[in-house]
C-alpha cells in the first residue's frame, strides 16, 4: 500500500521561493520574486546575494518554514514589504520604517538630490536647510550625510512618523535638528537665513484614491491628501518659504505628475523666481523647484 505524501515545506529552497512568489502573484503583488527573496533573506538573516546563492546550489530549505509563510500571507493582503522587513532603503541609507510613517519611495531620490545639489552649490562654511514634513526622515538625512557640512533642521508634526525620524536621525545624522512642530510654523528662528527648503508635502487630492493597496490602507493619510485639489499644503510651504529662505535661497518641493503647471503658476503670482519642474527616471514630473527673490 502506497503511503500518503508527507505534507511540508518544499524540500530546497529554491522550491520555497517558487511557491512563495507564486502566492504573491497570484495576490497582485507587482514584484513577487524580489518580495520573496527579501522576506526569505529576512526571515534567515542572510544578505539576498547570498539567499540567491544557495537556492542556485540547490540548498535544502529550513525545517521550519512558520515564519516565513506569515510573512508572504501577510505581504498577499498587501501589507508593505518594507513594514514587515522593518526598513526601507533609501539612496545610500537604510531607513526604519513602519505603520503610521510614509514608505520612501525611489522617485523621490530625485527630489532630495535637487536639494543636495543646491545645498553643495552654496558657497557659506555651514549652509542651513530645512526639511518640513520630514516624514521617515528621508529628504532630510539624505541632506545631512551627503552634504555634512550642512546644518540640517527638520520639522514633523505626526507623533507616529515622528517617533520613526527620531529613531532614523538617531542612527544617521544625530548631528542634524528633528522637531516636533507643524511646518506653518516651524523654525521661525531661522527667517530669513535657510539656504535650501525641501519639502515632499501631502499632494493627493481628496477625491483620488490610491491604486496600489499598499498605499491606500498603509500610508497615513496624513502624509497623503491635499485637499480638494492636492495644493493646500504647497500653498502654506510658498507662504513658509518666503519666510525662512534668504534671497537667492532655493525651494523643491514633490508632487504629482499632473501638478507641475499649477505649482509654477501659485509660486509664480506668490513672487518667486526660475520656477521650473523637474522628471524622475520614469520622465514624470516629479518635483518643482524655485528661487527666492
Amino acid at each position: 500500500m502506497t503511503s500518503p505524501p508527507v505534507s511540508g515545506p518544499p524540500a530546497d529552497l529554491s522550491a520555497l521561493l517558487r511557491a512563495a512568489s507564486a502566492t504573491l502573484a497570484a495576490a497582485g503583488v507587482p514584484t513577487p520574486d524580489v518580495d520573496a527573496e527579501l522576506l526569505a533573506a529576512h526571515v534567515l538573516s542572510l544578505p539576498r546575494g547570498e539567499l540567491l546563492a544557495a537556492a542556485l546550489r540547490g540548498d535544502r530549505a529550513p525545517d521550519d518554514t512558520a515564519a516565513f509563510d506569515e510573512l508572504i500571507r501577510r505581504r498577499a493582503t498587501r501589507e508593505p514589504l518594507q513594514h514587515l522587513i522593518g526598513v526601507a532603503p533609501f539612496r545610500h541609507l537604510e531607513l526604519r520604517v513602519g505603520p503610521g510613517v510614509f514608505v520612501p519611495r525611489p522617485e523621490t531620490e530625485m527630489v532630495a538630490q535637487l536639494a543636495i545639489d543646491a545645498l553643495r552649490a552654496v558657497p557659506d562654511a555651514a549652509p542651513i536647510a530645512v526639511d518640513l514634513g520630514t516624514g521617515s526622515g528621508a529628504i532630510a538625512l539624505a541632506m545631512a550625510t551627503e552634504v555634512p557640512h550642512a546644518r540640517v533642521h527638520a520639522a514633523e508634526n505626526a507623533v507616529d512618523a515622528y517617533v520613526w525620524a527620531k529613531e532614523n536621525f538617531a542612527a544617521h545624522a544625530p548631528q542634524a535638528r528633528l522637531a516636533f512642530i507643524d511646518l506653518a510654523d516651524a523654525f521661525r528662528e531661522l527667517d530669513g537665513t535657510v539656504a535650501v527648503l525641501v519639502s515632499n508635502p501631502p499632494y493627493v487630492p481628496d477625491a483620488a484614491i490610491p491604486r496600489d493597496p499598499e498605499v491606500r490602507h498603509w500610508d497615513p493619510p496624513s502624509a497623503l491628501y491635499g485637499g480638494a485639489d492636492g495644493l493646500d499644503v504647497v500653498r502654506v510651504l510658498s507662504e513658509v518659504g518666503l519666510r525662512l529662505l534668504r534671497s537667492g535661497g532655493t525651494l523643491v518641493i514633490e508632487h504629482g505628475e499632473w501638478q507641475g503647471a499649477p505649482i509654477r503658476a501659485l509660486l509664480d503670482a506668490a513672487g518667486w523666481r526660475a520656477c521650473a519642474t523637474h522628471p524622475d527616471l520614469t520622465l514624470r514630473d516629479r518635483a518643482t523647484t524655485a528661487v527666492r527673490p
